[in-house]
C-alpha cells in the first residue's frame, strides 16, 4: 500500500496543448442518467470572492457543473481559511471522529489511511475505470503513475490525488548589481558562493553600514529563506528518505553529508555572515533585511523573484539586480536539488455515498476545461462574467488536478528571448510570456518578477539541465506515516530543529550532531526506519 507524503510542489493552473475535447464526458450522456447530487465540505479561500448576489451555496461554478456534467453539487458546511487551515482540519476531524463525513472531501495521507482502517471510504477503482475518460487517465499518468500510485492501497484506488508539478528546484539568488560593484565572479562552486557572501558581508555593498552573507529564517524547509537549498549543495537532504545502498533506505536528516552542511553553517554564523537574530524571524521579517540592501544572497524556489519584487522594483525602476543559478556544490559532483511527490492531498468519497462516480465526473471536467476551455467554460475560471476579475472563481471546483509535469523551462526563455509568441502554447505559458513582455517592451517595470523566473537566464531556464542530468533527488518514501511516525516524528522532527539551530548559532560543538544521531535512533528512528524499510520492501 501506499499514500504521498507532504510536498512543495508548485500548484499553477497551468495548461497543455489545446486539443479537441473527445475524452471529456458529453453533457447528453449526463443527462441520461439524471442529476447526480453529491455532498461536500469547504473552505472560503481568502483570495476567493464572489460576484454580488453569489455566495458558496449559490454560484455560476456549481451551475456549470451541473449543467455540464448532471452533478450538482451541495456544501454541508464550509469554514473561513484553506483546506490545510486550522479550522478545516480542526472541523473535519470532528467530522470523521462522529463518522459524520460528506460524500466527498479532500484528506491528508494520514486521514486517508485513518478512513482506510476505519472502513469510511469506497474502493474507487471500478468507477475510476468505468468512468474516467481517456484524457484523464492518460493525464493522471503524465509522471510515470507513481502519484496515482500512492493512492493505491493493497490494489485498490482508495484516493485520487490532487496531483501536482514535483520538479520545482531549489535555486541561489544573488544581487548581480553588488558583484558587479565588487567585481566578483558568479558563483560555480560552493567555494565561489562563499567568497561572494564573505565580501557582501565584509564590504558592505548596499552602504547600509551593516551587511551579512545569507538571508535565512527560522523555518528551515521555507520556499524562499529556507536551509534546504545550501544542504543540497552539501548532498545532505531536509526530511527525506534515500537509498542506503544496500537495497533500503535510510533517513536524510543524520547522515555524515548533514553534519558537514551544518559545519558548513557554524563556521559562516561565526564569521558574522549570519543575521544573528534569524532564529526568532520568519520570511517576511527576515526579508526586511534583503529589502533594506543588508543581505544580498538567498535560496529559494522558482518563484522567488516574486517575492523580492516588494523591494527591488520601485518608482518604475529596478533598483535591485539579481541573478539566479543552479546550486553550487561543496565538491566535484553537482548538486542535486531535493523535491517531494508533488502531491499532499487526496479526495476520497464516504463509503455512504450513493454516486461516487460523480468525483470522476468532476475530474474529467476539471481537466477537460483547465487544458483546452471553450470560450463558454471560462465560467469555471471567471465566473458569469466570464472575463478576469481577479475574483479567482476558480477556487469555487471542488474536484482540481494539477499538471504533472512542465516544459515551460524549454519554451519560455527561448519565445521571450526571441519575442516569439507562437512559441507560448499552454495557458500557463501566454500568460507569463505576456507579463515578461510588458518588461521586456517597458510598458510595465513591475513584471521584472516574471522576466526573472521565465525569461532567459530566469529561474525555469535551469530545469531542462536538472532533468536531462538527473539533478532532482526525489523522497523514497512516499506512504502513510507509519505507527512509529505518527507517534515520534513530531518530537523528533522538534529535536531535530532545536539542535541544528544550535549548531548554526555556535552555541553548541559540531559534535553535538553525533549525540543528536544517536539519540534519533533510541527516540523512535530506528523502529521508524525499520517500518519504512518495509513499505519500501512490499512496493519493490
Amino acid at each position: 500500500m501506499s499514500l504521498g507524503i507532504s510536498a512543495c510542489s508548485s500548484k499553477t493552473a497551468e495548461t497543455k496543448q489545446p486539443a479537441e475535447n473527445t475524452a471529456a464526458e458529453k453533457p447528453e450522456a449526463s443527462k441520461e442518467q439524471g442529476v447526480l447530487e453529491i455532498s461536500t465540505v469547504r473552505a472560503q479561500d481568502p483570495y476567493l470572492k464572489f460576484d454580488e448576489g453569489e455566495s458558496f451555496d449559490k454560484n455560476a461554478v456549481y451551475d456549470a457543473y451541473e449543467k455540464d456534467t448532471g452533478v450538482k453539487i451541495k456544501n454541508q458546511w464550509v469554514v473561513d481559511g484553506t483546506v490545510d487551515g486550522p479550522q478545516f482540519q480542526e472541523k473535519l476531524k470532528m467530522a470523521i471522529t462522529t463518522n459524520d463525513i460528506p460524500d466527498l472531501f479532500p484528506a491528508t495521507p494520514a486521514q486517508v489511511q485513518q478512513l482506510i482502517e476505519a472502513d469510511m471510504i469506497q474502493d474507487l477503482t471500478s468507477v475510476y475505470d468505468q468512468y474516467a475518460s481517456d484524457e484523464t487517465k492518460e493525464f493522471m499518468q503524465k509522471d510515470g503513475g507513481l502519484q496515482m500510485r500512492s493512492g493505491t492501497f493493497d490494489g485498490k484506488l482508495m484516493a485520487i490525488p490532487q496531483t501536482g508539478n514535483p520538479f520545482a528546484p531549489q535555486l541561489v539568488w544573488v544581487r548581480s548589481d553588488w558583484m558587479k560593484k565588487l567585481n566578483l565572479p558568479e558563483p560555480k562552486t560552493m567555494q565561489d558562493l562563499m567568497n561572494i557572501m564573505e565580501a557582501f558581508a565584509t564590504k558592505d555593498p548596499g552602504g547600509t553600514g551593516k551587511s551579512y552573507g545569507l538571508a535565512l529564517n527560522k523555518k528551515f524547509d521555507e520556499g524562499a529563506l529556507g536551509l534546504v537549498g545550501f544542504m543540497n549543495g552539501y548532498h545532505a537532504y531536509l526530511n527525506q528518505w534515500m537509498e542506503d545502498g544496500q537495497g533500503g533506505l535510510m533517513n536524510s536528516d543524520i547522515q555524515p553529508e548533514m553534519k558537514e552542511a551544518l559545519r558548513g553553517l557554524q563556521d559562516m554564523f561565526k564569521k558574522g555572515m549570519i543575521d544573528p537574530e534569524f532564529a526568532v524571524k520568519d520570511m517576511q521579517k527576515e526579508s526586511e533585511l534583503i529589502f533594506s540592501n543588508k543581505i544580498g544572497v538567498l535560496y529559494g524556489a522558482e518563484w522567488t523573484p516574486a517575492h523580492l519584487a516588494q523591494a527591488a522594483v520601485k518608482d518604475g525602476k529596478v533598483v535591485q539586480e539579481w541573478s539566479v543559478y543552479r546550486l553550487p556544490s561543496i565538491d566535484n559532483t553537482e548538486a542535486s536539488t531535493q523535491i517531494e511527490l508533488g502531491t499532499s492531498s487526496y479526495y476520497v468519497v464516504s463509503k455512504k455515498a450513493e454516486h461516487p462516480e460523480a468525483l470522476i465526473k468532476l475530474l474529467n471536467q476539471w481537466i477537460a476545461v483547465d487544458n483546452h476551455p471553450t470560450p463558454e467554460q471560462k465560467v469555471y475560471e471567471y465566473g458569469k462574467g466570464l472575463k478576469e476579475k481577479g475574483n479567482n472563481y476558480w477556487l469555487l471546483s471542488p474536484v482540481m488536478a494539477f499538471n504533472l509535469s512542465s516544459n515551460n523551462g524549454e519554451v519560455l526563455p527561448k519565445a521571450i528571448e526571441t519575442k516569439d509568441e507562437s512559441l507560448a502554447v499552454t495557458k500557463d505559458q501566454k500568460t507569463r510570456y505576456d507579463r515578461a513582455m510588458k518588461y521586456v517592451n517597458g510598458e510595465d517595470i513591475s513584471m521584472w518578477w516574471e522576466y526573472l523566473i521565465s525569461g532567459p537566464n530566469g529561474a525555469v531556464s535551469n530545469i531542462p539541465y536538472l532533468k536531462e542530468h538527473n539533478l532532482f533527488h526525489q523522497n523514497k518514501f512516499y506512504g502513510a506515516p507509519t505507527p512509529t511516525m505518527v507517534e515520534k516524528r513530531e518530537i523528533l522532527n522538534r529535536k531535530r530543529d532545536e539542535i541544528f539551530m544550535k549548531i548554526i548559532m555556535n552555541q553548541v560543538s559540531i559534535d553535538e550532531f553525533d549525540k543528536f544521531v544517536t539519540e534519533w535512533k533510541k527516540l523512535g528512528g530506528d523502529d521508524i526506519t525499520k517500518e519504512v524499510n518495509e513499505w519500501y520492501a512490499n512496493i519493490k
